[in-house]
């Protein structure tokens, strides 16, 4: 599968999720929820509906969260960690967030940007250099900006560009977009250079300025002992795969925040209230940075219009979506916020499965509501 299968397969999710009006609690009556739209559904429905439809695809674990003016309302958990050991997902489980790291590592990004030791315009060569592709003089423009909206000029990934894995730009910075992990990885080395540390001393400076304030229940980019212990497993269509197999001693700012849904929802409230960072960063970091032109592959994929810095963005009747997609193919997982109607919605499983279960859930909510 090659990098623009990959981002269509991630980012596939957006457009059949928007279609699936899938619910928040009312605030006056916590035994129903309501659909974007604002129509009711028994919670009790909900879960209902949930269960039947993960058995019915062999989706074996889910964590989710739903939130209404702000607010996380709604959370529940089902399945189990493993198909092997039936050991069920509780509120403790810990999953694979995959790129939802992206958009969490930009709000940190910002921080560094509210402190004054990094601008968001100033040539990130000039924090620090990259030598791998310095030999292109190109690179000396490329910006946080840029790496934050995807328009960096780096590859996805340098082993999935080219057969022998090396690092070349694709375009010269700020002229195109490209989704890229590279670039996000290259930016947490500047940030860590910035904070007088080496990479994985990002982690407590993150503790430090995100997780202090957030205070979620579980939000590691580092693998910990508590990952160990709660971690459930990943599964492909062979069943579970090897959780032993992950490294986890590198931050990964694209890709290896550990979390749960309540968590990572806590992040979108933030986002939501406009907590933790100026109103002008806010204002930048929800603005289109990058507009897509007709024939893009991810507008005529996903309806997706443009990206921000962290999120993509797709406009609605009911407001502009933001939002991001995770997969590690084990692993996948999803978040939105609609800041117009104070709307949210996060949730990670332990499988491929995402893709089949929305569209069920979709397709039940709009056949009854």
């Amino acid at each position: 599968m090659n990098k623009l299968q990959r981002t269509f397969k991630e980012q596939v999710l957006i457009i059949i999720l928007l279609t699936a009006t899938i619910a928040s609690f009312a605030q006056t009556n916590p035994k129903y929820i309501k659909t974007i739209s604002g129509k009711p559904i028994k919670v009790s429905q909900l879960d209902g509906q949930i269960k039947t439809i993960m058995d019915s695809i062999g989706m074996p674990g889910l964590s989710l969260a739903i939130i209404n003016d702000s607010e996380i309302v709604y959370h529940n958990v089902f399945g189990v960690s493993s198909t092997k050991t039936k050991v069920l997902v509780t509120e403790e489980s810990i999953f694979e967030a995959a790129s939802l790291s992206k958009p969490l590592f930009s709000y940190f990004v910002m921080k560094q940007v509210e402190k004054g030791i990094l601008d968001l315009d100033k040539p990130l060569y000039q924090y620090l250099p990259f030598p791998e592709i310095e030999e292109d003089e190109r690179y000396k423009t490329m910006t946080a900006r840029m790496v934050l909206s995807h328009t960096s000029g780096l590859p996805n990934w340098r082993y999935l560009d080219n057969e022998e894995g090396e690092l070349k730009l694709k375009f010269a910075p700020g002229s195109e977009f490209n989704y890229s992990g590279e670039g996000y990885q290259y930016l947490a080395e500047v940030v860590a250079k910035i904070n007088g540390t080496d990479y994985n001393g990002l982690d407590e400076i993150f503790e430090n300025e995100v997780t202090e304030q957030l205070r979620p229940k579980t939000m590691y980019y580092l693998l910990n002992d508590k990952i160990k212990k709660h971690k459930v497993y990943g599964h492909d269509e062979n069943g579970p795969t090897d959780n032993t197999q992950y490294d986890g001693t590198r931050f990964g700012a694209a890709y290896s925040l550990h979390t749960e849904a309540v968590s990572y929802a806590k992040f979108i409230v933030a986002m939501l209230k406009r907590e933790g960072l100026s109103e002008s960063l806010f204002d930048d970091m929800l603005k289109e940075q990058v507009h897509f032109k007709d024939d893009n592959p991810l507008k005529l994929q996903t309806g997706q219009t443009g990206w921000g810095l962290g999120f993509a963005q797709r406009i609605t009747p009911n407001g502009t979506i933001h939002l991001h997609t995770g997969n590690n193919h084990d692993f996948q997982a999803y978040a939105m916020f609609i800041p117009k109607i104070n709307y949210g919605i996060v949730f990670m499983t332990n499988s491929d499965k995402s893709i089949p279960f929305i569209m069920k859930i979709g397709n039940l909510i709009e056949k009854q509501f």
